[in-house]
């Protein structure tokens, strides 16, 4: 009992979580804690789940005593930080999941299953991104879209030079210095209220 109750204390302090089998530890790892333990025969341990209760009431004691929480007790909060982080910074899911799993053992988390973090990290970085780019849309010009609008026919169709922009031509009803050229009034307005790390006067970070 000692050495099964050992070893996956050891397992959530190294992991951040508890394994399905609390056996399944490399030999050396076994060894080395039973070594600790004063437990002359390793082999003992094959016992510790003879009553299958048994892991799960250590595991039990273990999040009580050492203060580990569920991950649905902060699900919402942990969200919250991954949009925030999503809308401050222009780091990709990988960058995010790797640093949430930072988070979450800081805050004596136990960790989910790697497909559910991912899962929940990319759904929010996904969302976080489209509310950004509502946000920049809100905050251009008429003539911003226009432009925008050419660009992005003229790269599909023969490149940025050949489109309308390029020649000049302007929108009807929308003022020739609206659109100058293929970036003034984009970067004077909307994109520039957005600076580095995305951080603008003009997009506010989410609540919470």
């Amino acid at each position: 009992m000692r050495l099964g109750f050992a070893l996956q204390l050891v397992t959530v302090r190294w992991l951040g979580t508890f394994l399905e089998d609390p056996l399944d530890v490399p030999g050396a790892v076994l060894e080395f804690v039973a070594e600790q333990l004063e437990v002359e025969d390793p082999s003992q341990v094959k016992r510790y789940a003879e009553r299958r209760e048994t892991p799960f009431d250590h595991q039990r004691d273990i999040r009580r005593t050492y203060g580990w929480k569920d991950f649905t007790d902060v699900g919402g909060e942990f969200a919250a930080w991954v949009a925030a982080r999503s809308w401050t910074s222009g780091d990709g899911p990988k960058a995010i999941f790797t640093d949430g799993i930072g988070w979450l053992r800081e805050r004596k988390v136990l960790l989910p299953g790697v497909t559910t973090l991912a899962r929940l990290v990319a759904k929010v970085r996904d969302d976080t991104t489209k509310r950004l780019w509502g946000v920049l849309e809100g905050l251009m010009t008429a003539g911003q879209r226009y432009v925008l609008d050419q660009l992005l026919e003229a790269g599909g169709n023969a490149g940025v030079g050949s489109g309308a922009v390029a020649q000049g031509r302007a929108a009807p009803g929308v003022r020739s210095d609206d659109h100058q050229g293929t970036g003034a009034g984009v970067g004077d307005r909307g994109f520039g209220a957005c600076g580095p790390g995305r951080r603008g006067a003009g997009a506010a970070a989410p609540a919470g």
